[in-house]
């Protein structure tokens, strides 16, 4: 047994950590923006006068991206979801508002790639030192099973992971099911667990699966975007290892 220590708390007894991967260990801002912008205007092709009100809903003001947004936190699924509402609005049918948002959003992630996200500076090395330490580790995204799988292979994490999953056609953050399948998954239970993660989600969807608990990481320093962690760090080397 391992315990962690983040700032002024310590979690006893801690088998696995589980990492979100979007906004804390991906810098993934440059993508996630480029992709609501490119999919925004790719539906305003088709639906025209849509595009800034898509832009509004997804959470990205010029340069700006709201990190608790919702291409910043939801699936794919939801995100399509939340377009297609918005063409439906406009007099089209669901299907085909559905259709549009699944293709503009496929062809912008296209345009965009998927491989170009950096590693937030020292996520690599605490993910070895926490290996290394014998923790189980897994990575539990909003994004698709399969672009977690690149993520890790792009940057060499296999030897440190012990899971990678994304959410596919099943729940989505802040579900709790995602975190126990996850602890099932790697062989602990889920008060031997703890949760990183950079969004509300991640925090509700730990407390609901009774985690060892939260951490909640915000790399910009709003620690009202990870409301109800146990505590809020800024950097994953906060992230300690006490032997027991």
């Amino acid at each position: 047994m391992t315990s962690i220590k983040c700032r002024n708390m310590t979690f006893s007894n801690i088998e696995a950590i589980l990492f979100d991967k979007n906004g804390t260990l991906e810098d993934s801002e440059a993508y996630l923006r480029t992709l609501g912008q490119k999919g925004a205007r790719m539906i305003d092709a088709q639906v025209p006068g849509i595009g800034e009100p898509l832009l509004m809903a997804f959470g990205i003001d010029g340069d700006r991206l709201d990190p608790a947004g919702l291409i910043s936190v939801a699936s794919r699924k939801e995100t399509e979801i939340a377009a297609a509402a918005y063409i439906a609005e406009t007099g089209r049918g669901w299907f085909e508002s559905l259709k549009i948002a699944r293709q503009a959003l496929a062809e912008a992630d296209q345009y965009v790639g998927k491989t170009s996200s950096p590693l937030f500076v020292g996520s690599l090395e605490v993910l070895k030192s926490l290996s290394i330490a014998g923790l189980k580790l897994g990575i539990l995204s909003a994004a698709t099973t399969e672009d977690v799988k690149q993520f890790v292979t792009t940057h060499q994490l296999g030897d440190y992971l012990q899971l990678e999953k994304g959410v596919d056609d099943g729940p989505s953050k802040p579900d709790p099911t995602l975190f126990l399948e996850a602890c099932q998954a790697l062989g602990v239970s889920p008060n031997a667990t703890l949760m990183v993660g950079d969004s509300v989600g991640d925090m509700q969807m730990a407390r609901d699966a009774k985690a060892a608990g939260c951490i909640g990481i915000t790399w910009i320093g709003k620690a009202n975007n990870v409301k109800g962690a146990d505590v809020v760090i800024n950097q994953l080397d906060e992230i300690q290892i006490i032997k027991d």
